[in-house]
Parts: structure tokens; C-alpha cells; sequence
């Protein structure tokens, strides 16, 4: 007898995640990984002899990694040091209006009233009551759900959850819905901007996704060392617990034998025999065959529309005296161009916005330590969103060239001076972004959340092929750190509950200091 061997496909959060539980519960688990760092999407290039996080740069959700941690017999203290924001986001208009969202729901209510009057404080306030409700109906029987289905959803939030959710307008879209909460086009640009955290258009995006909004009121935090630290973390905990972790290799394709997993054959021709795999990398290679042919029942036929892609900036630059919190939105005023014209642009025409807005994320500042002023270079990410068309040849080099111009422009209008060209600053494109993840066309965030039915659409971690489990942001419970943490979970629970694993459970001390069940299985590939 020996132990069930598992290799994971992918350190992003997902696989990092199920590594360190299955590790954790004694199975022997190698994770290879195509590139020379865990974390996936979180990844920090050094710019200018600085790394600058260049992928998702906001921590919400700490009960995910709190959940984690303890499982493994730790705490996300003990592991990381990560601080409290004070001010959730920092949002620019270029007709010279700003606002702040705080930690404090009081100091919103506050700024939004400085910015539109009383009335839409007011209705601020029922707002934020409302993404309350919303989140509080859909966190357990849906986002910790492992396999979410509109029937079983519909009987677990009984009648006062689908009260809740029919007082929205679910499917009516998330722009209409705000439209009907707030007067001032700011606050539906503002809050419509929630869509693309799961990489869709706010006229597409269902209204439910307004539960976002509490996600970041239950609180933003940085992380030492930045996000990229996060993943570190659990590689380090993994590694302890017994993984391996292999970069610079490469999958070339998952072995099945007799119908079902057997192994995992690396670009250089190794072969790792595997009882079970976890693949932890976007479910569009899986379907277009990138892994073997016999791979493509794995996910549901029918291809879903791609999400957003990002045109991206790392900078190590001087922001002069422009008042940067650590998350800052620059918007382009509605008289200036019209919101939707950004999507449109991105989804129905299949181009670069030609009026984008920036998020740009100052990564010395917001903290209570923090001494940055504008007069040294400073560590900055700047993101536009994009179509997911990286593995065409329509967007061209003077389409990317008139793109950054537009943005940058827009950020210049709003007081930020920054020039993106010199050593001191790094481009990213979709192209860019297909190339690291195949098949994807640099798509983000897996398939677009257009219409209530996308919420039952994307892959669960279990699927038809016998030994192999899903995880990452293409997979339920959906794109975003933590969803992707939760996704790791889903696989590893799936993969212990599996027939596969036939075990005989007993008692083992860990390294984590707790007693958990152990189990030997004969190895099957």
C-alpha cells in the first residue's frame, strides 16, 4: 500500500489551496507549475529593480484564508502580516469630483452626501442594506456551496431570499437595478464597476453582483510584502506539510488509463503517474483539447462567452502631488463619454475601449506606516479593461498605442502625471495574457457572469472524468482570490469523498500540531 498520489496542475490560489489541504490529510501530492513562481495570476515582475504586483491586488473575503488556516492548525496571523485599509477605494471623476469609500460605513455615508447631497446619502444607505441582504441570502447556499443548482438554491434561501432577490430585479442586470437605487450617474458608474470583479459589463451582469459591495464593506486589507506573499505563504505551509512543488514544468497533456486518470506527462516527456490530478488551470484548455483529446468531456461543451481581458501597466514612477490612496478608480465623466460606451466597445464591438477607465492601485500607500509623498518613485499598477482577444491579430500595435494614450490622458486630466514608456515601466497585453494561460484568449476571469443562469454555468470541481477535479477562478464559486482559494477547497473535498479514494481512516499527529484522519489506498495508475 502507498499513498494516494495526487498532482496538481497549477499553483494559482486554487491549487495552492487544495495542495495544502491534501497535503495536510497525508496524501502525496506534487504540484508542477509552467512558470517559476506559485500564484498564478498573482505575480509581481520586477520593474525597474522593484516587484510590483501585476495581477489582483484586493484581499476581501479574510474568512476564506482565516477558514484555511485553521484547518491546517494555524492562523493567517501567525503566517502573514496584513493590515486594514481605512479607505476601501478612492474614486476620480475628470470633472474634478472625488470619493472616498470607507471602512467606516459612517465616513461613506458622509462623503457620498458631500458629493451628491443628502437624498442620495439616503439612498446610499438603503443600498448598502440591500448588497447586505443579498450577500447574506446567496454566501452559504451558493459561494460556500460546492455545486450550486437553481432548485437546490431556490429551496435553501426559502421565501425571504427570494424576497430578497426579486426586489431586485435580478434579471434585469445590474445597471438597470442601480438605476433604479441612485440619481447621480456617479454613484451607477461607481457601483457598477462591481461587474468587472467577475470580468462582465454592468448592462449584462446580473443585479445580484451588488453583494460585492459588502464584500469590501466586511473590510479591505494589504498584505505584507504584497499579494504575491500570499501565495508564498501557501506554498511554504505546503511544502511543509509534504508537497513538492516542480516549476518550470510544464503539462503537455493529463494520462488517462482505461477511462480514467493515470498520470501527468510534463513538456520535457517525464511522466508523473497520479492516482488523481487537480487541475487548477483555466477550464477553456480543457475544452479546446490542450490536454488531451479524451480531456475535452471534462467541461461543458458549449464554449461561454469569454470575460474581460486587461490592457495592464506596472510603473515604478513618481506620482507628484496627486493624492493616491492604495486603490484609486479613474472615471470619465458621463457628459464626456458615456459609460457604456466602454462595453459596448469591449463586448459588441470586440475593440479597446476608446474612453476607458483606470483603476490604478499605489502599493506604498494606505497603510498607517505608509511614508509615501509623490517626491520618490513609488510602486504603481494601472489596469484598463479589454476584449479577450489575445490569440487574434485584431488589436493592433497603434490600437494598444491609442488605447494607453486615452488612459493615460485620463489620468493627467485627473491630476496623476505619469508617462508609461521607459525602463521604469512594463506593458501588458491580452496577447500577453493568452500566452501565459492557453486557450484563453487572455480572458481573466474564466467566462463572462452575463445573465442569472451564468451563476449554474461554470464547471463545479467534480467532473465526468474519473480522478480529475477543477479548481481556479474558471471553476465555481467564480474569479477573485478568495473565490479561487474556495475553489482549491471544493477539490480537495471532492477528492477525498471520491470512490477512487478507498481508505482506511486512523489518527495521525501533523504538522500543523492537530490530530487529523490519515489513509493509505493502493495506487491505481
Amino acid at each position: 500500500m502507498s499513498a494516494h498520489q495526487v498532482v496538481l496542475v497549477g499553483a494559482g490560489m486554487g491549487g495552492l489551496s487544495a495542495a495544502l489541504r491534501l497535503a495536510h490529510r497525508g496524501l502525496a501530492v506534487t504540484v508542477v507549475e509552467a512558470s517559476d513562481a506559485p500564484g498564478g495570476k498573482l505575480f509581481a515582475p520586477r520593474v525597474d529593480g522593484v516587484p510590483i504586483d501585476s495581477g489582483p491586488t484586493v484581499f476581501t473575503m479574510r474568512w476564506v484564508f482565516d477558514q484555511l488556516m485553521a484547518e491546517v492548525g494555524t492562523t493567517l496571523e501567525a503566517e502573514l502580516s496584513i493590515a486594514p485599509l481605512a479607505v476601501l477605494a478612492r474614486h476620480w471623476w475628470d470633472d474634478g469630483s472625488r470619493l472616498d469609500l470607507h471602512a467606516d460605513p459612517a465616513a461613506s455615508t458622509e462623503a457620498v452626501a458631500q458629493l451628491a447631497g443628502p437624498a442620495e446619502a439616503r439612498r446610499f444607505q438603503a443600498f448598502c442594506e440591500r448588497a447586505r441582504a443579498v450577500y447574506r441570502t446567496l454566501e452559504t447556499p451558493y459561494i460556500r456551496h460546492p455545486s450550486p443548482n437553481a432548485a437546490q438554491l431556490t429551496r435553501d434561501i426559502g421565501l425571504r431570499g427570494l424576497a430578497t432577490l426579486t426586489a431586485l430585479g435580478p434579471l434585469s442586470g445590474l445597471w438597470r437595478s442601480l438605476g433604479r437605487q441612485f440619481a447621480d450617474p456617479r454613484l451607477r458608474q461607481l457601483f457598477a464597476r462591481y461587474a468587472t470583479y467577475t470580468g462582465s459589463s454592468p448592462w449584462q451582469a446580473p443585479a445580484t453582483l451588488m453583494l460585492i459591495a459588502q464584500v469590501e464593506m466586511d473590510g479591505v486589507w494589504s498584505v505584507d510584502g504584497g499579494m504575491h506573499a500570499l501565495a508564498r505563504c501557501l506554498e511554504r505551509l505546503a511544502a511543509a506539510r509534504g508537497a513538492v512543488f516542480r516549476y518550470g514544468a510544464a503539462c503537455e497533456r493529463i494520462e488517462l488509463q482505461q477511462g480514467r486518470v493515470a498520470g501527468v506527462r510534463l513538456s520535457s516527456g517525464e511522466l508523473l503517474r497520479a492516482d488523481s490530478v487537480v487541475f487548477n488551470g483555466d477550464s477553456a484548455a480543457l475544452r479546446a483539447g490542450l490536454l488531451g483529446e479524451p480531456l475535452r468531456r471534462a467541461v461543458p461543451r458549449r464554449a461561454p462567452q469569454r470575460s474581460l481581458s486587461a490592457l495592464t501597466w506596472a510603473l515604478h514612477a513618481r506620482p507628484g502631488d496627486c493624492p493616491l490612496d492604495r486603490h484609486n478608480v479613474f472615471f470619465q465623466h458621463a457628459d464626456r463619454a458615456p459609460y457604456a460606451g466602454e462595453f459596448s466597445d469591449i463586448f459588441a464591438r470586440g475593440r479597446l475601449p476608446a474612453a476607458p477607465t483606470v483603476y490604478v492601485c499605489a502599493q506604498d500607500r494606505g497603510t498607517a506606516g505608509s511614508t509615501a509623498t509623490g517626491a520618490a518613485p513609488e510602486r504603481l499598477f494601472a489596469l484598463v479593461n479589454a476584449p479577450a482577444m489575445g490569440d487574434g491579430d485584431t488589436i493592433t500595435p497603434e490600437e494598444l498605442d491609442r488605447c494607453e494614450t486615452q488612459a493615460f490622458e485620463l489620468l493627467h486630466r485627473c491630476g496623476l502625471p505619469l508617462t508609461p514608456q521607459g525602463p521604469a515601466a512594463q506593458r501588458t497585453t491580452p496577447a500577453d495574457f493568452h500566452r501565459r494561460f492557453p486557450a484563453t484568449g487572455g480572458a481573466l476571469y474564466g467566462q463572462a457572469s452575463h445573465g442569472w443562469g451564468s451563476a449554474f454555468s461554470r464547471p463545479v470541481a467534480s467532473t465526468p472524468v474519473p480522478g480529475l477535479f477543477l479548481a481556479g477562478g474558471s471553476v465555481h464559486p467564480g474569479p477573485g482570490v478568495p473565490m479561487a482559494t474556495l475553489s482549491g477547497r471544493f477539490a480537495a473535498e471532492a477528492l477525498m469523498a471520491s470512490p477512487a479514494l478507498t481508505r482506511r481512516w486512523h489518527p495521525v499527529a501533523t504538522s500543523g500540531g492537530t490530530s487529523t484522519p490519515s489513509a493509505t489506498t493502493a495506487n491505481t495508475a
